[in-house]
């Protein structure tokens, strides 16, 4: 009966000969050896040599198995640092960009976290000695020093690049799966604009001359008449426009992607191609807008050269317009903060990371446009070590500038409010969740119910048709 060849991968017992040279009657070299067979179901021999018995077996293990796992996978060993995996999986997150199956934005958010806080921590790490204890600590550091929402985001990147490692046979499970898993704090109930609300905010675009200058009143119409995302206004042309029928065609979206500038690209997803139509206010506002002469390729919302503006500069419009230079109080203690900062020695965007806080928030607080409590200045001030002595007068100050002015009762406006505000207003008007989430553009009714329908409306006519369906019992009789 013939024998049975060895599984692909696998090698037979190891034979250890003594090396020719001898010394005090004791061998000074000495060779593993076995036989291997490979993927491509050839045995061959194979050895490796050390000075002992021990360190030539160990020697000749470490071969086969780097061997076992090249030949299986074929481009990553355990070897292998963990950036040159995390290159590799940005290779291929790359490719499914230009297929159009991932956008260039989600490129840029696993490119910065990698950057970040990645690889600082696991770059010069071999694959082979990834665990789940040492994932599990660079995942709970960054939930620490920077928030539980980036160290989520972190966790999927180390995931995905350790997938690719052991997809490729350089690794044999995937550490992160039994990583401890993070819990992310909800997110705030979605508020939408109310009648009054609206109105206020129109009167604010209206009465302030920036925010004219920067197109907002048009722009937040369209986007409340539409629930379009920010980006997809800006990207929307006028070839896409049909004045007639009063609906706008929405294909594309304006994105910023590092390296290559703005971009006019396709939608989150093929739900978002759609083709509205117009509320009579909003067509009346872009016929106006037609009037004064256009070109079918220009953006409808286009920049001072007739280009396509960038959403994060319009997005810092809005935060002027929502959080207008407060008190004279604000404007002062903003200038204090900006000078203890400058003391520091720290850019905004450093000082920004060291109150865990998004680098709009110190700007906006340095030139008085939003309310600093006490107990935030006093952060501040710890961060930049301004001496007890100089403190009271600013602590003195920041309960002035903390008395409630107009703009507060906007600050809390963003471009998504306008969304919620939409699907809301076609809520309570009867609309169904299929027909509301294709005005949003979502392929799921769900994500729309639970993200950009406003929630926790009282309703009166539960109880009633509870007590219907409840009340009016007989009373229990009495038993004997």
């Amino acid at each position: 009966m013939a024998r049975q060849p060895l599984p692909l991968g696998s090698w037979g017992r190891i034979r250890l000969d003594p090396g020719r040279n001898v010394r005090k009657g004791r061998p000074t070299s000495w060779r593993a050896r076995t036989q291997y067979r490979d993927f491509d179901g050839v045995t061959r021999p194979v050895e490796a040599g050390a000075r002992t018995k021990t360190e030539a077996e160990a020697k000749l293990l470490r071969l086969l198995q780097d061997r076992a796992t090249i030949r299986h996978g074929g481009a990553l060993r355990p070897a292998d640092k963990f950036s040159v995996a995390a290159e590799l999986w940005m290779s291929r997150i790359t490719d499914l960009v230009a297929d159009g199956r991932r956008s260039p934005g989600t490129l840029d958010t696993y490119r910065r976290h990698l950057d970040n806080h990645v690889l600082p921590a696991l770059g010069e790490v071999r694959l082979g000695e990834i665990t789940t204890p040492l994932v599990d600590q660079v995942i709970r550091t960054i939930k620490t020093k920077v928030s539980p929402a980036t160290a989520k985001s972190c966790r999927s990147v180390i995931s995905g690049v350790v997938g690719l490692a052991v997809r490729l046979g350089a690794m044999r499970t995937n550490p992160v799966r039994d990583a401890e898993p993070l819990s992310v704090k909800p997110r705030r109930r979605p508020r939408a604009l109310d009648k009054e609300e609206r109105d206020a905010w129109f009167a604010t675009l209206a009465a302030d001359p920036r925010a004219v200058k920067a197109d907002l009143p048009d722009l937040t119409l369209f986007m409340l008449s539409t629930g379009v995302r920010i980006g997809e206004a800006l990207g929307l042309l006028w070839s896409e426009v049909d004045l007639d029928l009063g609906q706008v065609e929405i294909t594309q979206q304006v994105i910023r992607v590092k390296g290559r500038g703005l971009l006019r690209a396709a939608t989150k997803s093929s739900a978002g191609e759609r083709v509205l139509h117009l509320p009579e206010s909003c067509l009346a506002m872009l016929t106006a807008r037609a009037a004064q002469g256009i070109r079918d390729s220009e953006p409808v919302f286009c920049d001072a050269l007739g280009g396509h503006r960038d959403p994060s500069n319009v997005r810092r419009d809005l935060r002027n317009a929502r959080s207008p230079v407060g008190s004279q109080a604000r404007v002062d203690l903003g200038k204090q903060l900006a000078a203890a900062r400058n003391s520091a020695g720290l850019t905004q965007r450093e000082a920004a990371a060291q109150l865990n806080w998004p680098r709009t928030r110190v700007g906006l607080a340095e030139h008085g446009r939003i309310r600093l409590p006490r107990a935030d200045v006093l952060t501040v001030l710890d961060a930049y070590a301004v001496p007890n002595r100089q403190r009271q007068p600013i602590l003195d100050l920041a309960e002035v500038a903390a008395e409630p002015v107009e703009g507060d009762a906007l600050s809390w406006i963003t471009s998504h409010n306008f969304r919620k505000t939409t699907a809301t207003i076609l809520d309570e008007a009867g609309q169904s969740a299929r027909a509301i989430a294709d005005q949003l553009g979502h392929a799921r009714p769900s994500m729309t119910q639970d993200v950009y329908m406003s929630r926790g409306t009282k309703n009166p006519g539960a109880a009633a048709a509870l007590e219907q369906a409840m009340g009016n019992k007989e009373e229990p009789k009495n038993r004997a």
